[in-house]
């Protein structure tokens, strides 16, 4: 569930693109009926969660699991948005 203030917009989706970047899996992100490239800033931005949203994560590849694990810790701390988490 997206726990800052303001959702899924353009600073925690760089934050969680610059971070699913880093893995070699293809990641996938669910919100309502939509399916986004995790690696993809327009992509992430375009699903326009607000807070208290779910979204699915999925990964696929030799690190899917690294991969999940730090993207979920990442969204459960707000994407590290500090005064924003709330």
């Amino acid at each position: 569930m997206l726990v800052n203030t303001y959702g899924l917009h353009m600073r925690p989706a760089t934050r969680f693109v610059n971070l699913a970047s880093t893995f070699a899996s293809d990641v996938r992100v669910h919100f309502s009926g939509m399916r986004a490239n995790g690696k993809s800033l327009l992509d992430m931005t375009c699903l326009a969660a607000p807070c208290g949203a779910w979204i699915d994560l999925e990964a696929v590849g030799d690190d899917a699991e690294e991969a999940l694990a730090a993207l979920v810790a990442l969204v459960a701390d707000g994407f590290h948005m500090g005064d924003e988490a709330a």
